[in-house]
């Protein structure tokens, strides 16, 4: 069995997490050349496979692993690292977080070709997943490790065809068969005799000859027919896993919530590693990963693993708890608002910038704004108070703040206005800090810590003007990786050229484009253990969602949302955030809100290759790379109902639009939903695109 089950499922015939650990330990330490690139992983840059990189880290250096960690921005790179690993002699290990679940690993294209001593391991919450690295099993097979969510178990049918489409042979002709069996039976029981003889026989053709004997290859044919299937048992086979595949993209467990389970399985158990699971889980709600349902059944459980490592909490904990003690790194289960990072800005910021607020009240209007400032009014709150920021408020109205906004919020379509999450005390360093502000702010540092240039607001300063506002332009944090205590984690060779984080940018163009998003990675890697790296990077993300706003309400008030055939097309191509939403981390958070904002204005349609009954809202937004002279496309697929989430299509639709336009374009991300374009192959694309919307 080439996947592992989780734990409650585990039995002495199926291993799971920790029989793969115990593995990877026994691996290591039978290594002739143990050394840091013995064992490695790669990362994709969001925020669970952040969180379950350092959480398997942890665990590594309690024993003595030497590891090394990989930031990898896409399919691209991935390939170019592939190809670089293949010079690695001592290479045994290899995991693979948020990255290669639809990928057919085992074949040559990818790592069939390794030495057999590799074994990949891959966690993944993406899905469909790749059925040959699930269920294929053989000498390429066998080195697959794919850590499973429980989720295979409900394949049974895809793995089924799999295994009849992958193992039965083809239907041929009977009378075809018979005219040749005659003819090459005798040629062929002579040439496997001779291959016992010289033992340089095959291995297929000696299980066949040890198995059937000295029997006639006629004879053996007609043992065989049973097996065959026919052109309709074939057919239905082949539907059912291109219905699997073509059913769009989702996602299971988090890649940290996959670690944790391996951390409990261990009993290793910790306020970290609690942490970082939760802000995996934070990650994937925040930005319609999962459902609201889902949610709620993964919370449920930090929920007790909250209660069981902490104290208990005092006795009124309310939104302006605070540490009990210099040491208190507790983690305690919080009813978080649905406002913007509100416990560091100011409460009227904090709502205008919610995508949620958005949408119930239209902020993009004047009358939304009134509505907004007429329910702050209704509270008690003046526009003085609601301007200040959230920690110098009074003290009285942030104990009242609740129960206000339970009282009058229903009445403004504000039903849902918090949520069950979590937030950790850091002692007397810093006030409290929520999973959603946590998790805010370490996606903005992967998106746009280095190379773009984005102002940010000065804290206690704001309104000031050219000469005395409190904008400054973003600096970024410190860079720390090159500390020689943290040299483990910087590859030999070519790699090394590509995961520095320092560097002059003279060797060539190609590494000062990847320089960027590296830096990104390691400072939000280095924000994990520093809580002041959190808080600059909060001022970022604040930074960051003005901008969303700015865009979202000028694309609504423009009207530049175009209607093709039951997409809502947008293409950006000019305004003083146009380098930012190049950044497709970025123009998928743009996506997001405008679904959320038009949720209940604009009336849902069909998305391209939707067979359910209800219906969604497909959007499309490009935005131009004036750099790079091409487009960077996102396509999400917004559910009618909030906290629904729908699988995206977009995937297999971009691919499809590709290949009959013949645009050229270039996946950079593993977001198959992501695409970037050539500048003067969008317009066809985006006919292409929206032309073949029932196609699938």
């Amino acid at each position: 069995m080439v996947y592992l089950p989780p734990p409650h499922l585990a039995s002495a015939a199926r291993p799971s997490y920790g029989e793969a650990y115990a593995k990877i330990l026994a691996a290591h330490r039978r290594s002739p050349k143990t050394a840091a690139s013995s064992v490695i992983m790669l990362v994709a840059p969001d925020v669970d496979a952040l969180c379950a990189s350092k959480m398997l880290a942890d665990l590594f250096k309690q024993d003595d692993v030497m590891h090394r960690i990989i930031p990898v921005s896409g399919h691209a790179e991935l390939e170019r690292i592939r190809d670089e690993l293949t010079t690695y002699s001592d290479l045994h290990t290899l995991l693979m977080f948020n990255m290669g679940a639809i990928l057919d690993l085992p074949s040559a294209e990818w790592f069939g070709d390794f030495p057999r001593s590799l074994t990949v391991h891959v966690i993944d919450s993406s899905r469909p997943q790749n059925l040959s690295s699930v269920f294929g099993g053989g000498e390429n097979g066998d080195r697959i490790v794919i850590w499973d969510d429980g989720a295979v178990e409900g394949l049974q049918e895809e793995r089924k065809a799999w295994e009849v489409l992958t193992y039965a042979p083809e239907e041929d002709s009977d009378e075809d068969s018979d005219e040749e069996s005659d003819e090459e039976a005798e040629e062929e029981d002579e040439e496997d005799e001779e291959d016992y003889e010289d033992g340089d026989g095959s291995p297929t053709r000696k299980r066949r000859s040890l198995g059937e004997g000295g029997r006639k290859r006629g004879k053996r044919q007609k043992v065989d027919q049973p097996n065959r299937i026919s052109r309709e048992e074939r057919a239905q086979h082949e539907s059912r896993l291109i219905k699997y595949y073509r059913s769009g993209t989702w996602h299971g467990q988090s890649a940290a919530g996959t670690v944790y389970i391996l951390a409990t399985v261990l009993e290793r158990v910790d306020n970290d590693l609690l942490w970082l699971a939760i802000l995996g889980l934070t990650y994937q709600y925040a930005t319609s990963r999962i459902s609201r349902e889902d949610y709620d059944k993964y919370q449920q459980v930090y929920n007790d693993e909250v209660a069981r490592l902490n104290p208990a909490p005092p006795v009124a904990l309310g939104d302006d708890f605070k540490s009990q003690n210099p040491d208190d790194n507790s983690v305690y289960a919080t009813d978080e608002f649905r406002f913007m990072m509100f416990r560091h800005w100011n409460l009227y910021d904090a709502m205008y910038h919610s995508s949620y607020v958005a949408s119930k009240l239209g902020i993009w209007k004047e009358r939304g704004r009134k509505k907004l400032t007429g329910l702050l009014a209704r509270m008690g709150f003046s526009i003085t108070e609601t301007q200040q920021p959230y920690p110098h408020m009074a003290k009285d109205l942030k104990l009242s703040l609740r129960q206000k906004l339970d009282q009058l919020a229903p009445e403004y379509g504000l039903v849902e206005l918090s949520y069950p999450s979590f937030a950790r005390c850091f002692g007397y360093r810093s006030q409290p800090l929520s999973a959603g502000d946590a998790v805010e702010a370490l996606a903005a540092l992967l998106a746009v810590a280095g190379g773009t240039r984005i102002e940010v607001e000065v804290q206690g300063a704001r309104n000031g003007g050219e000469w005395f506002g409190g904008g400054k332009l973003w600096e970024g944090v410190r860079e720390g990786r090159a500390r020689d205590d943290e040299r483990e984690n910087v590859p030999p060779g070519v790699l090394a050229n590509v995961v520095k984080v320092r560097g002059d940018g003279k060797e060539d163009g190609a590494s000062e484009d990847v320089g960027w998003w590296v830096k990104n990675f390691w400072a939000a890697y280095d924000a994990l253990n520093d809580i002041e790296r959190l808080h600059q990077a909060i001022s970022l993300s604040m930074a960051l969602h003005r901008a969303i706003i700015r865009q979202g309400s000028s694309i609504i008030d423009k009207q530049d949302i175009k209607t093709l055939r039951g997409h809502r097309v947008v293409v950006l191509t000019q305004g003083p955030d146009l380098a930012l939403f190049a950044h497709p981390g970025v123009l998928g958070r743009l996506a997001l809100w405008l679904v959320d904002a038009l949720r209940d204005r604009v009336g849902a349609t069909a998305p391209a290759g939707a067979r359910s009954r209800r219906k969604a809202l497909p959007f499309v937004l490009a935005c131009l790379d004036e750099r790079a002279g091409t487009y960077i496309v996102v396509g999400v697929t917004g559910a009618p109902d909030f906290d629904d989430v729908r699988k995206n299509e977009f995937g297999l639709a971009f691919l499809d639009a590709k290949e009959r336009c013949n645009a050229r374009t270039r996946h950079g991300t593993f977001d198959t939903s992501v695409l970037e374009i050539n500048k003067d192959d969008l317009k066809v694309f985006l006919e292409t695109l929206c032309e073949g919307g029932d196609r699938y």
